[in-house]
């Protein structure tokens, strides 16, 4: 393959695995070098000042965990989201194109069919039937005021331990000598 290189890369197109999706639900395809940014920008405008019930977003290959975590931070922002996660498989097709052809043929293709794993997660205000493989309840909702993990930090949903002295390294031992002066003089020694 060393004298190969891939000049094209194809998904195929599936329908989207979910029954009695609106014919407008917006679709979030989400990329391996799609900004997290934009997309949110995108999705929350539909969500909050379109008014969509409804989104779908789809990612394979490594563009799984960007669309988790898309899905993640919407629904953090919005709350009480209903959610349906389905994983499948998708056919990519890569066109390698070889670099170093023989001088009287034509070029040489070569074409790889990869199944990669694909992701598909819709999130609704509207209740979802629980009974359905990969349903999962909105998080419950908690007052401004309450303070979920008895810590003020805020997106830590437990305290962190306190730390513990032998633990951590010492960075810098410090002599204090007198000097002629009168003043201090300090002397740092660093510890790895």
């Amino acid at each position: 393959m060393e004298n190969f290189r891939k000049v094209r890369t194809s998904e195929e197109e599936m329908p989207l695995p979910f029954a009695d999706l609106p014919p407008d639900v917006v679709e979030m395809k989400v990329k391996e070098g799609s900004k997290i940014r934009n997309l949110m920008n995108f999705a929350m405008a539909q969500m909050e000042l379109k008014g969509r019930r409804q989104i779908v977003f789809s990612g394979c290959g490594r563009a799984v965990t960007k669309t988790i975590t898309c899905v993640e931070i919407m629904k953090r922002k919005l709350g009480g989201l209903h959610q349906v996660t389905k994983v499948r498989y998708k056919t990519v097709l890569e066109v390698w194109e070889n670099q170093d052809p023989p001088p009287d043929g034509p070029t040489q293709n070569l074409t790889v069919h990869k199944n990669v794993p694909s992701i598909c997660i819709l999130l609704s205000r509207d209740p979802l039937d629980p009974n359905q493989m990969g349903y999962q309840p909105p998080e419950p909702q908690h007052e401004a005021g309450e303070d979920t993990a008895g810590s003020s930090t805020k997106g830590l949903k437990r305290p962190l331990p306190p730390p513990c002295e032998e633990l951590l390294p010492k960075k810098l031992q410090v002599q204090v000598s007198d000097s002629p002066r009168g003043t201090g003089t300090t002397a740092g020694q660093l510890d790895h």
